[in-house]
């Protein structure tokens, strides 16, 4: 028995597709003097995802018997897999039009109507078709059960019902057995028992199915029996080396194995066979899924001159602009942010969003300088997704510290220490620091424009919790990161405020720590003011502990590497008292 949990969805036709127009009447007009092609030439090719030549074989025999309704419906159903409904809609009203007793073009019909969720209408047409056929086409019943599978309104009882009644009829036909297979994997897609029995029977039926065999390698697959599914996908490709759908699942197969340069190379492998437009955006999808993003942009820039449109495809846009940065394109962001702009357009309020499309919109505006706009983004994000508190959580922080908003900061980052202390990175700790440490200062700011000594005192002792937290988001980043001096420093500042008469000289000691991890010729270039920062504290350490020695040594260091600097020039020539002028002093502004 074939069972598993973690399932891969299968893919379905983009509804939100922009469908260039057929025109019809130009399909009469079409060049007899092509090869001739049979009607199961042109299916095979549809079968085989090679729309476009399916496409012209249609055309090819739709100009000999341009009345023939059936004609019509298989060019539709083959615009339908292409992606392209509103031109199916139409040839299938065109084979109603021309022959309105061929009952396929309502099973048609139907199925773009369920791409609408109208799922009345639908069953309306389902029934006519089946009363015409008077239930006794096997056909009717086939694509009925598929277009129950392919929509978002998918119904696997229907399915299977519809499957099961072309059994019925004709026993002996694979395709019957491929069809109730996928309609049990859509009822119970934890268990492969049923649909990989309805496969080998397919498959026992005709050895040179390739969808039959296609389909057992994607239940293998699904059951991550990633080796027996490529086997199978092997297996379609050697019996038919144009059936494009098993270099596709190759693709996906070897992506999920971590092998991008398989992956991509058989794609272009399918794109040889299937070269349409959406094949092509299926293939960006690719592109972003191993992390190719430039290529992807470039896929997606070249479709969109065109005139290709789909929702899903500005999604992957503008995910794709975003992971990409603007290295390469200095406008990246401000074209991801009006693609992504355009799917929220063109998906509307109804749309079963993700959270990470919020996330990437919030990124999108933050990094095209909209903040306030991208942190409410990010922040539906989270409430849509709180796995996602981590991630956006530095995002959110990043964001607020610019805005210099600390209690924001402090919130987001508290949420990602509560859930993984772990994932706090070197960023993080410094943006939580300093936002405790600036929260602390606030507060010492508040306290001195008070003029009530109790006040005063009461709001000073609000400030000493922030500071013992800067400090534990400091060491922890020392920890982390034990060589960057910045870390160390920020440990300095946070002490001096904590031990404000060096009763434990825990100032001093991160001072000289700080001034021990700097690399000599880091003491003139990266970190020139941060060790004269120190060594500024030092000094006036020394002199407070009248330890004349180390003082001069140390304000020789200051006056070394800053000559101009004041605090050294006091302290080697202090400046003399000045002489009170005669007549006494007067208040300043007083005459």
């Amino acid at each position: 028995m074939v069972k598993f949990s973690r399932l891969k969805k299968s893919r379905k036709p983009d509804r939100f597709m922009n469908m260039k127009k057929i025109l019809l009447t130009g399909i009469v007009g079409c060049s007899l003097g092509a090869s001739a092609q049979t009607l199961q030439d042109a299916i095979t090719k549809t079968d085989n995802e090679r729309f476009e030549a399916a496409s012209s074989d249609f055309k090819t025999l739709l100009a000999k018997e341009p009345n023939n309704g059936t004609l019509y419906f298989y060019y539709g159903d083959n615009m339908f897999k292409k992606g392209e409904l509103d031109s199916a809609g139409l040839l299938f009203n065109k084979g109603i039009e021309v022959n309105a007793t061929a009952p396929l073009n309502y099973v048609g019909l139907g199925k773009v109507l369920l791409t609408k969720n109208n799922v009345n209408d639908a069953k309306a047409q389902f029934f006519k078709a089946t009363s015409m056929a008077q239930n006794k086409n096997a056909e009717v019943h086939r694509k009925i059960a598929e277009a129950w599978l392919v929509t978002d309104s998918k119904n696997a009882d229907e399915a299977i019902n519809q499957a099961n009644m072309a059994i019925k009829l004709e026993p002996k036909n694979p395709e019957n057995y491929i069809l109730l297979g996928d309609a049990q994997l859509e009822k119970n897609p934890t268990d492969g028992s049923l649909p990989i029995k309805s496969y080998q029977m397919a498959t026992s039926l005709n050895p040179k199915s390739t969808k039959g065999i296609l389909r057992e390698g994607k239940l293998y697959q699904r059951g991550r029996n990633y080796q027996l599914a490529l086997d199978k996908y092997k297996a379609a490709e050697a019996i038919e080396s144009t059936f494009a759908p098993a270099y596709r699942e190759k693709a996906e197969l070897f992506s999920l194995a971590g092998k991008p340069a398989q992956a991509i190379e058989n794609w272009k492998k399918y794109l040889e066979l299937n070269n349409s437009d959406y094949a092509r955006y299926r293939y960006m999808s690719a592109l972003y899924s191993n992390k190719q993003y430039s290529d992807a942009v470039g896929e997606y820039e070249s479709l969109k001159s065109k005139g290709f449109s789909s929702v899903y495809f500005e999604r992957i846009a503008g995910y794709s602009y975003h992971d990409m940065g603007d290295k390469t394109d200095k406008e990246a962001y401000t074209k991801g942010l009006t693609a992504i702009n355009k799917f929220f357009d063109m998906a509307g309020p109804k749309f079963n969003y993700l959270p990470t499309d919020y996330k990437y919109k919030g990124l999108l505006l933050a990094k095209s300088g909209k903040d306030s706009l991208g942190a409410i983004e990010l922040d539906k994000a989270v409430q849509m997704d709180a796995k996602l508190q981590g991630e956006i959580g530095t995002e959110l922080a990043k964001l607020c510290m610019k805005a210099k908003k600390y209690p924001c900061v402090i919130a987001n980052l508290e949420k990602k220490d509560a859930t993984d202390p772990k994932s706090l990175d070197n960023a993080d700790l410094f943006d939580f620091g300093r936002a405790y440490y600036f929260s602390g200062t606030g507060k010492l700011k508040e306290a001195n424009e008070l003029k009530d000594t109790k006040l005063k005192a009461a709001k000073e002792a609000e400030a000493i919790p922030f500071f013992v937290k800067a400090d534990s988001a400091f060491s922890r980043l020392c920890v982390k990161n034990p060589s960057w001096p910045v870390a160390h420093m920020w440990r300095g500042r946070t002490n001096a405020y904590l031990d404000p008469k060096n009763e434990k000289d825990l100032t001093k000691m991160h001072y000289e720590k700080m001034l021990s991890v700097v690399k000599p010729e880091e003491k003139t270039g990266a970190y020139k003011n941060n060790v004269i920062e120190a060594l500024e504290y030092l000094g006036y350490y020394y002199v407070s502990k009248k330890d004349k020695t180390n003082a001069d040594a140390t304000w020789n260091q200051v006056k070394e590497l800053d000559p101009a600097n004041q605090k050294q020039k006091d302290y080697f020539a202090p400046p003399k008292p000045q002489p009170a002028p005669k007549g006494g002093t007067k208040p300043a502004g007083k005459k």
